[in-house]
């Protein structure tokens, strides 16, 4: 078995073997319904969606590994105070540690990036870093493996770098963004809570401005945890100026646009608004761009330098009220003083329509086939789209045309059948033409002989055309 495993698995697993090492498994054991009853009665019988804390199912929220973890290293204290075997401590607390990790970096991301498809690649990438670390821990290579990294070192200014250095580093920097990310979630949940309007988009100014002062502390502390002079920074700093000055020009114009649309109000959550085309209800305010669903369930992101620079329709901010309208055309016939007020009492009924402003009817046209009515109306709801309610208003009209018999025109043409002399030598009619019946579209009634003969010569034609002495009656 030496042959196979290193020393630090084969004493483990000697270890193992020993006389009482069962109650070690047994306080595991016993740790585990504690660990999940505790977080079951803080939390309730209801789930909490969204919570880092106790997650959707308690399993997979932080405070089950977390108490799990506690009370195992408590049972770590108490069997070495008894001189009891410790060889499953030896496996369990990594796994245990291995897990806490992973729940807690699986919903902080998905808490403070709920919408984004890097979160599944993170939480993948994380996991199989700490089961390795727990293979590595386990197996007793990991002190190698570390020794391993420490040998591959280069200078850097004034100090030494190496390759466990930055593996430290990037575990610190890791855990405190997971911890500020965890921190300003809270703060954005508490802030957000029941605000509604405009205090709902000045919260989310807030929010997002102290998730990125939290994140810019976390990094620094991380860096300066490893041992990396934060002075030399300073380069760093002004070459980032440069980038933004030069190439991130519009990226830095969207984020301060974020900021402004959020510090002025002047657009806010729920708003419906109307940006290069695209109509529908503002649902988020990002530090980049602003996100609008339209009411057929189609969303356009929007960025923010837009919302600033380009002219934008409000169809909420002052007055909620729109005004709609629909044309209709009625017979030349129609009595029109008596059908106003008819249609003035029937359009107030429609669910949507409001009364204040009241609808109105304008003549608007005298049309070619009929008079041309303007019917106007107020609605309080933009957001729940006009179709509807030109629909239904339309249908209202229609019912009492059909009620009162008033007819809707139509175009309309006449088409006469008239018969052609066979005589190719008969005034009027053109040599070469058959001679049979012909249909004949006309909107206006036939030319007789007489005028034919008086009319003047077309193009291409001679004088004479038509007359006795002409070509027809050469």
């Amino acid at each position: 078995m030496e042959n196979w495993f290193s020393p630090e698995l084969v004493a483990l697993i000697r270890e193992a073997e020993q006389p009482y090492a069962y109650i070690a498994l047994l306080l595991i054991a016993v740790a585990f319904p504690v660990a999940w009853g505790v977080p079951r009665l803080l939390r309730g019988p209801e789930p909490r969606h969204g919570s880092i804390v106790f997650g959707r199912n308690i399993f997979d929220g932080v405070l089950f590994p977390a108490l799990w973890l506690a009370l195992v290293w408590m049972a770590h204290a108490f069997c070495l105070h008894r001189h009891l075997p410790l060889a499953v401590f030896k496996v369990v607390v990594p796994i245990l540690l291995s897990l806490l990790v992973i729940r807690l970096t699986v919903r902080v991301m998905r808490v403070a990036f709920p919408k984004s498809g890097v979160v599944r690649a993170v939480e993948k990438t994380v996991s199989w870093l700490a089961w390795g670390g727990v293979v590595l821990w386990i197996t007793g290579v990991l002190p190698s493996f570390i020794d391993a990294l420490d040998d591959v070192h280069w200078k850097m200014g004034s100090g030494t770098m190496s390759l466990a250095t930055i593996l430290e580093g990037a575990i610190v920097a890791g855990v405190a963004l997971m911890v500020t990310l965890w921190i300003s979630s809270a703060i954005e949940t508490s802030l957000l809570k029941g605000a509604v309007g405009q205090q709902l988009s000045w919260r989310k100014a807030e929010a997002n401005l102290v998730r990125a002062v939290l994140v810019f502390v976390g990094l620094l502390l991380a860096l300066s945890a490893v041992g990396i002079d934060l002075t030399a920074l300073s380069v760093m700093g002004g070459a980032i100026g440069v980038g933004l000055g030069l190439g991130l020009q519009k990226l830095a114009a969207n984020y301060v646009s974020g900021f402004v649309i959020l510090a002025e109000r002047a657009l806010r959550i729920g708003d419906t608004v109307k940006v290069d085309g695209f109509e529908g209800r503002i649902t988020d305010i990002t530090t980049r761009y602003t996100v609008m669903r339209a009411l057929n369930g189609r969303e356009s992101i929007v960025p923010n330098e837009m919302m600033i620079t380009q002219r934008v329709e409000s169809a909420t901010l002052a007055d909620p009220r729109l005004a709609l309208s629909t044309v209709v055309q009625v017979g030349y016939d129609t009595d029109i003083d008596a059908l106003v007020p008819k249609i003035l009492e029937v359009v107030p009924k429609i669910a949507r329509v409001i009364d204040d402003p009241k609808p109105a009817v304008q003549l608007s046209a005298f049309a070619s086939d009929g008079l041309e009515l303007t019917v106007s109306f107020w609605i309080n709801d933009p957001e729940n789209g006009t179709g509807s309610v030109k629909s239904d208003v339309n249908m209202a009209l229609l019912r009492l045309f059909n009620a009162n018999s008033i007819e809707i025109p139509f175009p309309q043409r006449v088409v006469r059948v008239m018969p052609v002399q066979g005589l190719p030598s008969d005034e009027g009619v053109v040599p070469g033409a058959q001679s049979s019946p012909t249909a004949v579209t006309s909107s206006a009634p036939a030319a007789s002989p007489e005028e034919l003969r008086d009319a003047p010569p077309s193009a291409g034609q001679g004088p004479g055309f038509l007359e006795p002495g002409g070509a027809a009656g050469a």
